[in-house]
C-alpha cells in the first residue's frame, strides 16, 4: 500500500455531476425537511409525546442536508459551479453556517489530510511533548474537552453561537480599523474598504458577504419562527435538531480520521495518497445512516477524488476494491475506541493515547 499512486484508481469515470440527481437529492432532503417543521406545532399542539419522532427524523434530515452542503462546498453536487453556490448557501442557512468559510476551511483539511503538522484533526490535538508541557490542570482539561459526550454543547456552539460570534468580532474589528487606520480626510468606499481589509475573521470579502448574508437569513428565520411558533416550541426543537446533528457529523467525522494506525505524518515525507488511503477510514453504516450521511463512510474514495459526487461514491469504491482491502474498516460503535487517541507522536508519526503516552513516559523516567 506504501507504494499507491493516485493513477492506479479508478476515479475519472466518476468525476461527473448530474443535475437530474442532484435536484432530486435537494428535493428529497430539503421538502421533508421543510414539511416536518411545519408538522411540529401541530403535533404539539395535540400531544407533546408527538415531537420526539418528530425531532429525530429532524436531526437525521438536518445531517442529510449538511451533507449535501459539503458536497456542494467541493464543487461535486450540480455540474455548474454557480449552482453548487446558491443551493449550497442555502442548506447553510437550513443548519445555520456559513457555508463558504467552511468550504474554505474544510478544502485545507483535504489538502493536508495525514500531514500532522499543518492539519491537527478535528479537535486541534496536541502533540506529545506539548501535552507534556502543559500543567497537570490543563492536561486533565485537554482530556475533558476532548470527550465524546462534549461534541454535544460543541456542536450547538459550532452551528449557533460561533458564526454569529465571528461576525459580531470580525465587524467590530473592521470598524476599529476605519476609525483608527485610514488617513483622516480620505474619501470612504465601503466596498473597497471591505475588499482591501485584512481581517482575521474571514480571509476574503466573498468570505465576509456569505457570512454576513447567511447571518441576515438565520437570524431573521429565528425571529420570524419565534414569533410564528412561540420561542419556547421553536428554540427546544430547534436547539435539540442542530446540537444533535451536529454531534452526529462530529462523530462521523472523527472515526473517519482518529483511529489506532492512522496516517499522521510530519511534512517531511508526507504523501497524499496515503494520507487519503491510511489517514482516512471506511465507515461502514447502516443503510438508514448511509442515506443520510450521503454515502460519506466511502471517505478514502472521498479524500482521493473530492469531486466525485455523493451518488456514485459506492460505486467508485466498489470499482477500487482491491486496491483498499486493507484499509481501516470501523462502526459507529468503534468511536469510543477511537476517542483515546488524542495525541500526535512527532517521532513515530502516529496517534497515541494519552494513557498509554503516560505510561510510556513513566517508564522512561524510571529506566533514567
Amino acid at each position: 500500500m506504501d507504494t499507491l499512486k493516485k493513477s492506479d484508481f479508478v476515479l475519472t469515470p466518476y468525476i461527473k455531476s448530474s443535475n437530474l440527481r442532484a435536484t432530486y437529492q435537494i428535493l428529497n432532503t430539503v421538502v421533508p425537511y421543510v414539511l416536518l417543521w411545519m408538522l411540529a406545532p401541530g403535533a404539539a399542539s395535540i400531544s407533546l409525546w408527538l415531537l420526539p419522532p418528530i425531532i429525530a427524523l429532524l436531526i437525521l434530515f438536518s445531517l442529510r442536508c449538511f451533507s449535501l452542503m459539503h458536497d456542494c462546498g467541493h464543487y461535486s453536487l450540480f455540474p455548474s459551479k454557480k449552482m453548487n453556490r446558491i443551493i449550497g448557501f442555502g442548506l447553510g442557512v437550513i443548519n445555520a453556517m456559513p457555508q463558504y468559510g467552511w468550504s474554505r476551511d474544510h478544502a485545507y483539511h483535504h489538502q493536508t489530510n495525514g500531514d500532522w503538522e499543518r492539519y491537527r484533526g478535528v479537535a486541534d490535538f496536541l502533540s506529545t511533548d506539548e501535552f507534556d508541557q502543559l500543567d497537570p490542570l490543563n492536561q486533565k482539561l485537554y482530556e475533558v474537552l476532548r470527550h465524546p459526550l462534549m461534541a454535544i454543547p460543541g456542536g450547538f456552539f459550532y452551528l449557533v453561537i460561533k458564526p454569529r460570534l465571528i461576525l459580531i468580532l470580525g465587524v467590530y474589528d473592521f470598524a476599529h480599523h476605519v476609525l483608527t487606520d485610514l488617513p483622516k480626510g480620505s474619501e470612504f468606499h465601503l466596498a473597497q474598504t471591505i475588499s482591501a481589509h485584512q481581517s482575521k475573521y474571514w480571509q476574503s470579502a466573498t468570505e465576509f458577504w456569505d457570512l454576513l448574508f447567511n447571518n441576515i437569513c438565520v437570524v431573521g428565520g429565528w425571529v420570524f419562527l419565534s414569533h410564528l411558533w412561540g420561542f419556547g416550541l421553536f428554540w427546544s426543537i430547534y436547539s435539540i435538531t442542530l446540537s444533535c446533528s451536529a454531534t452526529i457529523f462530529i462523530w462521523i467525522f472523527f472515526v473517519q480520521h482518529i483511529f489506532e494506525g492512522s496516517y499522521a505524518h510530519k511534512t517531511a515525507g508526507w504523501d497524499y495518497v496515503l494520507g487519503a488511503v491510511q489517514g482516512s477510514s471506511y465507515l461502514e453504516l447502516p443503510a438508514l445512516l448511509r442515506w443520510f450521511s450521503a454515502d460519506i463512510g466511502y471517505h478514502n474514495i472521498h479524500h482521493l477524488s473530492s469531486r466525485i459526487p455523493n451518488y456514485y461514491l459506492a460505486a467508485c469504491h466498489q470499482e477500487n476494491c482491491h486496491l483498499l482491502s486493507e484499509v481501516k474498516t470501523l462502526h459507529i460503535r468503534d468511536l469510543l475506541d477511537c476517542s483515546k487517541f488524542l495525541l500526535w507522536d512527532a517521532q513515530s508519526n502516529r496517534l497515541v493515547a494519552i494513557a498509554s503516552f503516560r505510561q510510556t513516559a513513566q517508564m522512561n523516567t524510571a529506566l533514567k
